[in-house]
């Protein structure tokens, strides 16, 4: 089950995956309206904030 990193909703479809930019460690998760609305997102792993 894959999870939004910006609002923990449950995703199936319309979502995009990918490595953090910085550290390539944490993947990271986001719904295609948090992505949208530009909303933030924090690495688990480095605390790399991205839009």
């Amino acid at each position: 089950m894959k999870k939004c990193i910006t609002c923990n909703t449950i995703v199936t479809n319309d979502y995009v995956e990918f490595k953090c930019p910085n550290c390539l460690k944490a993947t990271i998760i986001r719904c295609d309206k948090c992505r949208r609305s530009g909303k933030e997102y924090k690495c688990p792993e480095c605390g790399f904030v991205g839009p």
